[in-house]
């Protein structure tokens, strides 16, 4: 692929030198022909390797991005059993009221409606807050990962011969290439080189817990590491 690269690179620098010396020389007579000039030979096409990776989703599958996202999820359980314990008292209050004995005046009902009122807009600022912050944190502790991800990348696909590395994360109205068919996708591949790199091991098992909600992994728009050179 160098020496190709190389010869078409000649080609093309040969083609400007001669352009920029037809344009600078004086005008002079043209000399009547002798023999008609050859025909330059025809350019060879560079068979093309290309390699696909879910870079969001490799990073965050690596050893160090599962493990970073479990301390992230130990950090935000505190507020997570808050939001849980205010839903519990909202749910209690709204039984209360919708059992509430028809000898309870008019003013108790609509003081009781106003406070499960207040306490539910106090759960979802609380909960969107919450999540806001967890979502930026998860995708800071991604994109480092991305970072040194990518020359690891790099010095993989130029070891396996690719010619050229796509990343085909998200949809495309998000950004992503969408691509349909063709290329290797070399996802597993790329967390098995950096987990063997960076030497973090592998994250315990976590025991299965009851059923409760967890804030979802953002896909942050990292940056992407260099194109390997051809």
């Amino acid at each position: 692929m160098n020496s190709k690269f190389v010869l078409v690179s000649a080609l093309v620098a040969g083609a400007l030198a001669t352009a920029g010396m037809a344009q600078t020389a004086s005008p002079q007579a043209p000399a009547a022909p002798t023999t008609a000039p050859a025909a330059p030979p025809p350019l060879q096409a560079i068979p093309a390797k290309i390699a696909l990776i879910e870079l969001t989703e490799v990073a965050a599958a690596t050893n160090e991005g599962q493990t970073a996202v479990a301390d992230l999820q130990k950090k935000y359980e505190p507020q997570r059993a808050k939001l849980e314990a205010l839903k519990t008292e909202i749910d209690s209050l709204t039984k209360q009221l919708q059992s509430a004995p028809a000898t309870m005046s008019d003013d108790e009902k609509a003081s009781r409606a106003r406070t499960i009122d207040t306490k539910q807009k106090q759960l979802q600022r609380d909960a969107e807050d919450a999540q806001n912050s967890y979502g930026a944190d998860v995708q800071d502790a991604i994109g480092k990962v991305i970072q040194k991800l990518g020359p690891v990348l790099v010095k993989y696909v130029q070891q396996n011969g690719y010619t050229m590395l796509l990343d085909n994360t998200g949809q495309p109205q998000q950004g992503g290439l969408n691509i349909l068919w063709g290329g290797t996708d070399i996802s597993q591949a790329a967390v098995d080189a950096y987990n063997a790199s960076s030497g973090v091991a592998a994250p315990a098992p976590s025991a299965p817990s009851a059923a409760r909600p967890r804030p979802a992994a953002p896909k942050p728009a990292a940056p992407k590491p260099a194109a390997p050179k051809q």
